[in-house]
């Protein structure tokens, strides 16, 4: 039993990732296509048994006090949901997690994505739904932005915050 359990933690500690001295483990069945320009992380959640495209859940790290503050941020992603014509209403909460200070949104509706000067144009997405999370580290924030299809995002939900409450200081 303690080989198991001992293997259980020596595989978790090998599947962290780490970046502005925080440390997470993605949940089992994320596929993770490593890190691009800009996002320290980027992972492939299959759809759900009724969608036809799954979802993408990114981790972002711009470097010390760099990529705007929370509020700014939380603001920029509620416009990108519609509803109606209207921005969606969106759930905010802010809580600790480890000791560190996180801000979460919920929201979905009609997803424009992102907009701006790196958008060469904008396709909306009917039927969207963001999880995302700010969690302010010791070396600066990182954006989690876990955007799909409703159905995809809700049936993922748990796992969701299982990656979020794997988020702590690493460890050095």
């Amino acid at each position: 039993m303690r080989v198991c359990i001992l293997a259980f933690f020596v595989a978790a500690a090998l599947c962290a990732e780490s970046v502005a001295g925080l440390q997470w483990t993605a949940p089992a069945g994320w596929l993770s296509e490593g890190r691009r320009p800009m996002r320290a992380a980027t992972y492939d959640i299959r759809p759900s048994a009724s969608d036809r495209q799954g979802a993408e859940c990114a981790v972002y790290y711009f470097g010390p006090h760099q990529g705007g503050s929370v509020e700014a941020n939380v603001a920029r992603w509620k416009g990108q949901f519609t509803h109606g014509g209207k921005v969606a209403p969106a759930e905010v909460r802010k809580r600790l997690i480890h000791g560190l200070a996180v801000t979460t949104i919920d929201t979905s509706g009609d997803y424009s994505g992102m907009g701006g000067p790196m958008a060469a144009h904008v396709t909306v997405n009917a039927g969207y739904r963001l999880l995302g999370a700010i969690i302010e580290g010791p070396e600066g924030k990182i954006f989690i932005k876990f955007t799909g299809p409703a159905k995809t995002v809700a049936a993922n939900h748990e796992k969701f915050e299982e990656l979020l409450a794997s988020f702590q200081k690493q460890r050095r």
